[in-house]
């Protein structure tokens, strides 16, 4: 899978795609990154990216033309006034915008977008971005949560960290992704490891019971407890067993008592 990230400050993703998974994934080719400064595709010599808002009002917008000039020289198109909603039923990748207005970035999306073989991102940074890059340009806008940061670059690192570990091959082990929370609609259970006695604190039995069949029981019901203690509203969106159901159920009994 190829990534293409636009941005003002391309040094802020080095470390992070050069180590750990994204950087073994990359040695692998099994995901191409390619990070792309705006400012090379701005015309002047001073290579102005941003301007003061038409109507006044704080802060700086970035500029649409470096931006749909980087998108040209990236992909070898012209895109024409229309803008270029054309280009995507032709097969070319999505250009997804990283912005605080876009729709919230899950797995399931994450899942979905691992259908397009390239993707492009754009970082939104300082006050927005023109608006003619949202209507004929982009043909997404993501969000990673209901906050603001400075700019995209961050959001951008989760989405291609997500999306990269969901490739097939990039993992060790090719069920870890099933496992994840989020992945089934639940928070994952816990986990422990050695020693097997810490400052008085030992793992559950049945983890070193043998049992495979009562500790993959173990594994959903924690699952199901702690997405009912701590994110309730998942459960409306999950598949739930007959004895999942009764677990559930059972803990809400418990909590009267």
């Amino acid at each position: 899978m190829k990534f293409d990230i636009l941005t003002l400050f391309p040094e802020m993703f080095e470390a992070v795609f050069t180590t750990s998974i994204i950087g073994r994934a990359q040695e692998r080719d099994q995901v191409e990154i390619t990070v792309h400064n705006i400012r090379d595709y701005a015309l002047g010599k001073h290579h102005v990216t941003d301007d003061t808002p038409y109507g006044g009002g704080g802060g700086m917008i970035m500029k649409p033309d470096p931006i749909f000039y980087a998108v040209e020289a990236i992909l070898d198109i012209e895109i024409p006034p229309i803008g270029y909603a054309s280009f995507l039923e032709q097969g070319y990748p999505p250009i997804i915008l990283l912005t605080p207005q876009g729709r919230v970035f899950q797995q399931s999306i994450a899942r979905d977008m691992l259908k397009h073989d390239r993707l492009i991102f754009i970082c939104g940074r300082y006050e927005g971005i023109d608006e003619r890059v949202r209507q004929y340009l982009v043909t997404d806008e993501m969000s990673i949560g209901d906050y603001v940061l400075s700019g995209g670059e961050i959001p951008a690192m989760v989405m291609v960290d997500t999306l990269t570990r969901l490739i097939p091959g990039v993992l060790g082990d090719e069920h870890a992704t099933a496992k994840d929370s989020h992945s089934s609609g639940l928070l994952e259970h816990p986990h422990y490891t050695r020693p097997y006695e810490f400052r008085g604190h030992t793992p559950p039995d049945i983890l070193l019971s043998g049992h495979h069949a009562n500790q993959e029981i173990w594994r959903r019901q924690e699952s199901l407890r702690r997405t009912h203690a701590r994110r309730p509203e998942l459960l409306n969106q999950v598949d739930l067993t007959a004895p999942d159901q009764q677990f559930l159920t059972s803990l809400a009994e418990d909590a009267e008592t």
